[in-house]
């Protein structure tokens, strides 16, 4: 499906209104995952041209992101990940859990950056930071569309990592995202240490529901109702 380039309309806004020499574009993955971590990138790409087919990694084929990925990794600026760990997302809940990612990713950075572009429309960031929220960032902005692609496809590779731990999970082929070889596997052997513990998908394993992990208080909206 053809889709418009990204550009740098919004980075050279914040220079215009802001004057932000140095402007990172955020992204996360992992959010909606039963396993594994939340993971943001953050990307500074500065002003140059983008590589051909960069957008929304969700729009591209696992082996058009890994191509990308690989291109990316030297065509940046710079850029930094930070992940926030099952149990952090079980102790902190998810808004929290990405703040602490994505100042993880931040200051990851050889150089903090005068401002920042977030896919989205919330401000999950807060704090000190100068922040645009910008919805669907990740097809309309050069930076956050790159970090898009290297978290997407560096989560993907610890996913696949922790796979050969957990054969019966498949997380080589769903990063942790609910499947149907997922729900069978916990179904058969519960959760394992990878897993997000307070999280309602627990609520349909009568089997393992003594394990669900409560945490208070609750964070309105932020269990995001992956049932089965």
């Amino acid at each position: 499906m053809p889709y418009e380039p990204p550009t740098h309309s919004v980075e050279r806004s914040l220079r215009a209104t802001l004057g932000a020499r140095t402007v990172a574009g955020v992204d996360e993955v992992g959010r909606g995952a039963w396993a594994g971590p939340v993971t943001v990138c953050a990307a500074v790409t500065g002003l140059r041209r983008a590589p051909e087919g960069l957008t929304d990694s969700k729009l591209i084929t696992p082996k058009r992101r890994a191509r990308l990925a690989a291109v990316l990794g030297d065509w940046v600026t710079s850029y930094a990940l930070g992940h926030a760990s099952p149990e952090e997302i079980d102790d902190l809940g998810m808004t929290a859990a990405l703040r602490l990612a994505a100042v993880r990713a931040l200051e990851g950075l050889p150089e903090r950056p005068d401002a920042v572009i977030l896919d989205g429309k919330h401000n999950y960031l807060g704090g000190s930071w100068k922040v645009r929220t910008v919805i669907k960032g990740d097809q309309s902005c050069v930076a956050v569309a790159a970090a898009s692609v290297i978290a997407k496809v560096q989560r993907d590779t610890t996913m696949a990592e922790l796979g050969a731990d957990y054969t019966p999970f498949a997380f080589a082929d769903n990063a942790g995202y609910p499947s149907p070889v997922h729900r069978a596997a916990l179904e058969e052997w519960g959760p394992t240490a990878q897993h997000r513990m307070s999280w309602s998908y627990l609520d349909a394993l009568p089997r393992w529901q003594h394990l669900k992990k409560v945490r208070q208080p609750v964070e309105s909206g932020e269990q995001l109702g992956f049932d089965f």
